[in-house]
């Protein structure tokens, strides 16, 4: 059997991903709970995967370009 590894690198990734669809309302208001417990889990086995060094609570969240609003009804 393959032994598979999970880094901490792959967990702030998915962090990353968590806290972006977050930002563009990808969750329904009763699954946050589990999102946040799921992030907070992520979290913290990052910071023990990295022993002292501090947990990436600040993992570089991609910033969401809004897209300009286009106007539909113009007659232009």
């Amino acid at each position: 059997m393959e032994v598979k590894i999970v880094t901490a690198q792959d967990l702030a990734g998915a962090v990353s991903i968590i806290d972006v669809c977050s930002q563009r309302g990808a969750f329904r208001g009763e699954e946050l709970a589990g999102v946040g417990r799921l992030r907070e889990t992520f979290l913290a086995e990052i910071q023990e995967q990295q022993g002292d060094a501090p947990a990436p609570g600040a993992v570089a969240t991609p910033q969401v370009e809004e897209e300009p609003a286009v106007d539909t009804d113009s007659d232009e």
